[in-house]
């Protein structure tokens, strides 16, 4: 991921969700851990690329195609209608 200019903000909070926030990444990861938490609700592209790159990932496209293939034979086995 490209490094990405970044903008400060002031956004109000509710105080139990600003300190569950401070408790869980740190005073200094807040704003970081809600750019990563809104990015797939805000930036289609990453969305696009994502699916992309897992594709060229050939171990990760094995692994789901074996899981794929043997969902057949549970679905077989379980005689569940296929659409």
């Amino acid at each position: 991921m490209k490094t990405a200019i970044k903008k400060k903000i002031t956004i109000m909070l509710d105080e139990q969700v600003y300190a569950g926030l401070r408790a869980r990444v740190g005073a200094r990861g807040v704003g970081e851990y809600l750019s990563q938490l809104a990015r797939p609700h805000v930036i289609v592209d990453d969305i696009e690329a994502g699916y992309k790159a897992m594709a060229k990932d050939s171990a990760r496209e094995a692994e789901a195609g074996e899981w794929l293939h043997g969902t057949d034979e549970t679905l077989e086995a379980e005689n569940v209608w296929r659409f």
